[in-house]
């Protein structure tokens, strides 16, 4: 069994941050959102991963390497322009020979792994098997409808009146059946070969396709909002770790894990907090669920429920909290005098203002 994990898309909804960084590439406590998937995928005992890129293959490539850190060996696929899931299964035709996959969405986050739908899948072997769970906004997903025995008998790609609110999760199960279905069928409204056509498609053949309700935590990371309730979620589980140096002045409470090479002084952390290598805390609270990445420098300052790229500082800053901080990025005190705010601010940003 092969997985294909799709990784070209633009971002446009984590914008600025992905106007000079991959959307998979953000970290989520301190580590890549891609590469919760490829670990996932490797405990399910799949070692051969083709990854779909797109405009941001030369950073993909950077991060992953060949794929052994993580415990797979990865093909590269480039996707001119970001036409489909579908699409995404057609151009993969090669590498994907007549073997059976699992199909990943890059920026998806699956709580305990897929390793047992995958086990499933391998002794059951339907055509296809979904992974659904409940949304109170269907609309924005892909919708799968159900019969009163729970089987597959319909799909919807973001209905303006969905029949149910199943959305369809990042994670698909495949054998070779799919590849007559993604050549049947045509692009749609959006231009794009849709993976819920392909699906219909199969169903209208009668073929064998399976769902599976998922219970457990699942997100899409594609805005900073999720971005953020998956870094929280992640932070729940941290282990306590003091590897770096903190001085008397300081208070660690709870489960904080300071990188190796971090300074703590003068501060109070409350976790869970993570603190990456080489980053400086001087004077400052860092409060719950908040990632601070490598290299940092927070002085004089507040954070909570918050992350914070690499190379980047707050400095004499009150208060920040649900945000998330690029990388080289500096935050300072405006001058009150005059009475006016000064913004230097990338396309596509929201800011709050007090005024």
């Amino acid at each position: 069994m092969k997985a294909l994990v799709l990784s070209g898309g633009a971002g446009t909804r984590l914008r600025p941050i992905t106007h000079t960084s991959a959307k998979q590439l953000v970290p989520v406590a301190n580590k890549p959102v891609l590469f919760y998937g490829l670990e996932a995928i490797a405990e399910a005992g799949i070692t051969e991963v083709g990854i779909i890129v797109g405009e941001t293959a030369e950073e993909i490539r950077e991060a992953v390497g060949d794929g052994s850190k993580l415990g797979v060996h990865v093909t590269y696929i480039p996707q001119e322009s970001p036409l489909g899931l579908a699409h995404a299964v057609l151009i993969a035709r090669e590498f994907l020979g007549d073997d059976d996959f699992v199909m990943y969405l890059g920026d998806n986050f699956i709580v305990g792994g897929i390793a047992g739908l995958v086990d499933e899948f391998r002794a059951e072997r339907p055509a296809a098997r979904l992974l659904l769970t409940q949304v109170p906004n269907p609309r924005a997903f892909g919708v799968a409808e159900l019969d009163p025995a729970g089987r597959v008998v319909g799909l919807q790609e973001k209905p303006a009146e969905p029949r149910s609110d199943l959305a369809v999760v990042g994670v698909y199960l495949f054998t070779p059946a799919v590849h007559e279905a993604v050549r049947a069928i045509e692009p749609s409204w959006r231009g794009e070969l849709e993976i819920t056509d392909a699906i219909q498609w199969m169903l209208d053949q009668r073929l064998d396709v399976r769902s599976t309700l998922i219970s457990g935590y699942w997100k899409d990371t594609g805005n900073v909002v999720d971005m953020l309730e998956v870094n929280r979620s992640v932070l729940e589980t941290l282990e306590r770790r003091i590897e770096g140096r903190v001085d008397e002045a300081s208070e660690i409470v709870g489960r904080v894990e300071i990188g190796e090479g971090a300074v703590v002084e003068g501060s109070r952390i409350v976790g869970p907090v993570v603190i990456g290598p080489g980053t400086v805390i001087s004077g400052s609270y860092v409060g719950p669920f908040t990632s601070v990445s490598e290299n940092c420098r927070i002085e004089d300052s507040e954070i909570e429920f918050s992350i914070v790229l690499r190379d980047s500082s707050l400095l004499g800053v009150r208060r920040v909290e649900a945000s998330l901080i690029g990388r080289n990025v500096e935050v300072t005190p405006a001058s009150r005098v005059p009475d006016a705010h000064r913004l230097i601010l990338g396309d596509h940003s929201r800011v709050q203002i007090s005024s």
